[in-house]
């Protein structure tokens, strides 16, 4: 089967990976790709906005199933137009993207559903949002309500930080994604994801994966789109983990059936807050998390092609998953400044030595090739340097020993992903 893969990141590197062991791929496309899926995969410059230039392709190679990876063609209805095509599709129609491509319409969907997650309000007006603020006080999380390539979400320590952050929204500072705005509760504990496939209004849970967001060791510094990750999660009960299959089980249910217009095919992300009263939602995505992803799909040993020709098609009784014991830690290696303003074009070696250590794979996020041939660093989250061990300190420690093979001008990683669930749930209290 030809299949074509939509996106540049590490995510998609990822997928790209899983859906190349298959023996069911014949030809992989990847649009527009990086410099790691170009050596799997043939990469295509294709507009992935453009719906009639990917349904062109998608004829002229006979393509049999199309993997959109990242939201913002979800949200733009791509998939809607593929399927109008009779094309198998794995990601959710525009309805169904709009539970990411819009925060007030997910906590809407929450909401209706007795899903559990944060108390709320909804602004399409500053004066009122900053009232509102100042009733609720501080900590307490401002939220742009469209897509802000997850930069639109301030977690506010005072009134004052949070009055910037409503008046950044309605000044422009995340364009039209900031014209509304939602505000929440903070709420405490630790975090956790948990993917799902979804077809036909069912969930088929994926193993779990707890990311860290900011910047710095020690979880300090600005928030970022992850800086490392490790499946499965120590800290997580029994009971904790089966109140998070309950809720996601809840969520596909209510995504078959009205106002949505097309049952929901693809990925749900749900990213989970383990408060003191139970697993509740923090947000929704409509597509694998990044870098989720990257420490997920290694641990999946099921035909990755199969699933998703069965979640694309509507087949849930077809979806059979199994997973492996191993543990997987993934490092993100970033450039000098990330999240904030960084250069491009350095020159990365020592990656072909890091993937001889065992169990070490390094997906690309933001890398290209030049013409003489190099790999070069083309965004903030350079790479992926994934370790799969029998226990949790072996795959870390296998990580670690990759990054330190790795190099390049203004390399910057955290040195402690992991080490927090070593210690246990009590490290959360500290």
């Amino acid at each position: 089967m030809n299949i074509l893969l939509i996106g540049s990141g590490g995510r998609e590197h990822a997928i790209a990976w899983a859906l190349q062991k298959s023996p069911n791929t014949d030809v992989l496309y990847v649009a527009p790709g990086n410099g790691g899926t170009a050596e799997i995969a043939e990469n295509v410059d294709l507009d992935i906005a453009d719906g009639e230039a990917l349904l062109s392709f998608v004829h002229e190679r006979n393509i049999g199933l199309v993997v959109i990876g990242p939201e913002a063609p979800l949200v733009d209805g791509v998939a809607d137009l593929l399927r109008a095509d009779g094309v198998p599709v794995f990601g959710p129609n525009a309805d169904g993207a709009q539970l990411e491509g819009s925060k007030a319409y997910s906590k809407a969907f929450m909401e209706a559903n007795d899903i559990p997650t944060a108390a709320y309000g909804r602004f399409d007006d500053e004066a009122a949002a900053l009232a509102y603020v100042r009733e609720q006080g501080a900590p307490i999380v401002i939220k742009a309500d469209g897509l802000a390539a997850g930069k639109g979400v301030v977690v506010a320590e005072t009134v004052e930080d949070a009055e910037a952050a409503v008046r950044a929204c309605f000044d422009g500072a995340f364009g039209d994604a900031g014209s509304t705005v939602v505000i929440e509760e903070c709420m405490t504990g630790p975090e956790c994801s948990l993917l799902c496939f979804v077809t036909a209004g069912q969930s088929f849970p994926m193993a779990p994966a707890q990311d860290h967001k900011r910047a710095y060791d020690g979880d300090l510094g600005p928030n970022t789109g992850g800086m490392g990750v490790y499946s499965p999660v120590p800290i997580v009960t029994d009971e904790e983990m089966a109140a998070m299959v309950a809720i996601m089980e809840k969520a596909a249910a209510a995504t078959a059936v009205a106002p949505f217009t097309s049952d929901y095919r693809g990925t749900l992300y749900g990213g989970f807050m383990l408060t003191p009263e139970g697993p509740k939602i923090v947000e929704f995505n409509v597509r694998f998390g990044d870098p989720e992803t990257q420490v997920v799909l290694p641990r999946l040993e099921s035909d990755l092609v199969e699933i998703m020709l069965a979640v694309a098609e509507g087949r849930p009784e077809d979806v059979q998953l199994e997973w492996s014991d191993d543990w997987a830690v993934s490092v993100v290696l970033a450039s000098e400044g990330y999240p904030g303003a960084y250069e491009k074009g350095k020159v990365i070696l020592g990656i072909e030595e890091a993937e001889e250590l065992p169990g070490v794979t390094v997906f690309h996020a933001g890398t290209r090739r030049n013409y003489d041939g190099e790999l070069l660093t083309n965004g903030g989250r350079v790479l992926n340097v994934v370790a799969k061990g029998d226990g949790f300190e072996e795959a870390r420690e296998r990580a670690y020993e990759a990054c330190d093979l790795i190099n390049f001008e203004g390399k910057m990683y955290r040195h402690d992903i992991g080490k927090k669930a070593l210690q246990g749930r009590s490290a959360w209290d500290q």
